[in-house]
């Protein structure tokens, strides 16, 4: 055959679970990186919180263990362990081994379910170096144990069940090294902890966390357990770390079913400008929300509209509140289960069925009106509260309009300031955010003009999560970007007045000095997008840039130098260098301002050589509540942060 011949010969067929191997990013969310890591054991998690939601079992533990394998446990039905006639193998096996295979197709076994592909468990088996089944069924323990997917001890009997394993089925794995090889292999305590903390408010469940990695703890084994009875209406209250800014002291909850969906709601308020709503489909995060949203928010708006009209509650000459003024300050939590979700996208971001849409509308009009006019007091709080927020929309609106010109050379703040680029082509524009004018003259110098734009900013910007956003739109740095950037902002009740189709840079990159105040101007920064251009973050448009910590030079002439960006590099090097017997200099770059313009483009500006983190959203309800601890206005939760990760914080050599 020659080399560009096509025919029966070239075609490839992959048996079993080997497609899974060879294209892991087609079976599960997030590929080999830190993502796909982390799903695996959210498919095992999602597995056992199954059978909690098919009312029969009501614990469920996680184990991480010292060799990076993690172990799940349910005290449900365990998993069948009877041979399947169609296939002539235990169901088990035929679970763990092919892909579309489970209890969750029909409606048997599962009435409601997140994963009703069915290719979680042999995705996870196949992604594993090992996973060791045990099932405690008929008063006996069965194992099975597989290796990168086939069956390496199949099914036996270990013997009777001990008195003392209270647990039906038990899952241990471990990542393949071979797949995920592009980290460190081990699972993240606090993103999982984040996960199970979340399941059981959704659930109800007693969820157990062990972590015997006694070198993250303090050379102690960690253990928490969750079992947060009160529901989604604790959720709710919990997304407010305030409780000086709670505007009524319980949550409102709405339960009820319609069109066979499940529907849970509850929210609080708080005088918070920014409002969180978190959407669920069977405990499957939802990010973008989607038609239970649509359905929460068409008759939340509508109920309380008619509220205020029939009780006279917004005064003649006032503006009369948006959707979004109504929804200033809620902390909501959305929760539906229904018989076949559809959702976007893999990744599960929006759910699709129209039948939720239905149900929420029906059920929170119902409910939330009745609620409303049994607790006078609370109502009036509310709709005062979308008033104020309307009040402030419109003095916020003379301000808005300097900043909304299409063409940013126009406003009177940006000349002077930004250095734009020649390129039209927000695709291939870039937008460096820049502490200090210093540093700004080297940018500007060091930059390639074509696709290249600088803005240097004077000093720390506003910190936006205490300050209204009329108040915020005066200041001069802010709105500096916000003309710069072209696409508005969020949060001021125009629906339109965010848009990412007015974008002139989809790189948006903040470059700041890597020292504590640069940190703190980086996180001032990312508090105003998240707050007020979220968008940009979830789209991927926003980037910090790594500039080098260190410049090691040795002997005479360019190619004897080298910059370096942490302290492990660093360390490496001198001790190289040392057993070679060289002797050598380094150079600490407290500043981007002590690099010349041709370091600057060198180091951290030029697309060929830099290093640029781009900035995510995995969990909104933790990157939340992590910028009201750190940039909010009470002191206790900043300290507790501070306590909690000081051991992240790495010492300068």
């Amino acid at each position: 055959m020659t080399q560009h011949e096509y025919n029966a010969s070239s075609i490839t067929v992959l048996k079993g679970l080997e497609a899974v191997r060879k294209r892991p990013g087609m079976y599960v969310q997030g590929g080999t990186g830190v993502d796909g890591y982390h799903q695996l054991l959210t498919e095992i998690i999602d597995n056992a919180i199954d059978e909690g939601l098919a009312g029969f079992a009501t614990e469920v533990t996680v184990t991480f263990h010292e060799d990076g394998a993690a172990t799940v446990t349910d005290n449900g039905r365990g998993i069948p362990v009877d041979v399947m006639k169609s296939e002539g193998r235990s169901a088990i096996e035929v679970i763990f081994t092919e892909l579309h295979a489970g209890g969750k197709f029909g409606q048997g076994a599962y009435k409601v379910s997140g994963g009703l592909h069915g290719v979680g468990s042999s995705v996870v088996n196949a992604l594993s170096s090992y996973l060791d089944v045990t099932v405690n069924k008929d008063g006996k323990l069965h194992n099975i144990r597989f290796e990168g997917g086939p069956v390496t001890k199949p099914l036996h009997v270990l013997g009777a069940t001990p008195a003392d394993v209270d647990w039906a089925t038990k899952v241990t794995f471990k990542p393949d090294a071979a797949v995920f090889h592009e980290f460190e292999n081990r699972f993240d305590y606090d993103r999982i902890r984040r996960r199970l903390r979340e399941l059981s408010y959704l659930t109800g469940l007693r969820i157990v966390l062990t972590d015997e990695r006694k070198d993250l703890h303090g050379g102690e084994v960690k253990k928490e357990v969750f079992h947060e009875v009160g529901g989604i209406a604790t959720f709710a209250r919990h997304l407010v770390l305030d409780d000086g800014k709670l505007l009524y002291d319980q949550p409102i909850v709405m339960k009820g079913t319609a069109s066979d969906v499940e529907v849970e709601v509850a929210f609080i308020h708080s005088s918070a400008y920014a409002s969180t709503i978190l959407c669920y489909a069977n405990m499957i995060t939802n990010r973008d929300g989607g038609t239970q949203l649509t359905g929460f928010k068409t008759a939340y708006t509508r109920v309380l509209n008619k509220y205020a009209r029939d009780k006279n509650l917004i005064k003649s000459g006032n503006p009369v509140p948006s959707g979004d003024d109504l929804l200033e300050g809620i902390h909501c939590v959305i929760s539906v289960k229904l018989g076949d979700p559809q959702f976007e996208s893999q990744a599960k971001v929006k759910l699709l069925n129209s039948e939720a849409q239905t149900a929420v509308n029906a059920i929170v009009g119902e409910k939330f009106a009745e609620f409303l006019e049994e607790n006078p007091r609370v109502g009036k709080i509310i709709v005062e509260k979308a008033a104020e927020a309307a009040r402030a929309r419109e003095a916020a609106r003379k301000a808005r309009e300097l900043v909304r010109r299409s063409n940013p050379l126009d406003n009177d703040d940006l000349p002077g300031k930004l250095a734009d680029c020649s390129s039209q082509d927000p695709t291939e524009s870039e937008l460096f955010i820049v502490e200090g004018n210093s540093a700004g003259g080297s940018a500007k110098s060091g930059r390639e003009r074509r696709f290249q734009a600088i803005l240097p900013l004077r000093g720390k910007i506003l910190n936006v999560e205490k300050v209204e956003l009329n108040k915020i739109l005066k200041n001069a740095e802010i709105r500096a970007m916000i003309g710069a950037i072209g696409a508005g902002v969020e949060g001021t009740g125009d629906k339109m007045h965010f848009d990412l189709s007015q974008l002139r840079y989809h790189k948006i990159v903040i470059m700041t000095d890597a020292d504590v105040d640069g940190s703190h101007i980086a996180t001032l920064l990312l508090t105003f997008f998240f707050r007020y251009m979220r968008p940009l973050i979830e789209q991927g448009y926003v980037y910090i840039a790594e500039p080098p910590l260190y410049k090691l030079s040795w002997g005479r002439g360019k190619g004897n130098e080298v910059y370096l960006y942490t302290n492990e590099e660093l360390r490496e090097r001198t001790q190289k260098l040392t057993k070679e017997g060289k002797k050598f200099e380094i150079q600490r770059y407290k500043g981007l301002g002590e690099m010349n313009a041709e370091q600057l483009w060198e180091t951290t500006m030029n697309p060929e050589t830099r290093s640029l983190k781009l900035v995510t959203i995995e969990d909104l309800m933790a990157a939340g509540e992590a910028f009201e601890a750190l940039m909010g206005t009470e002191v206790t939760p900043r300290k507790q942060f501070i306590q909690e990760n000081a051991r992240f914080a790495e010492i300068s050599v």
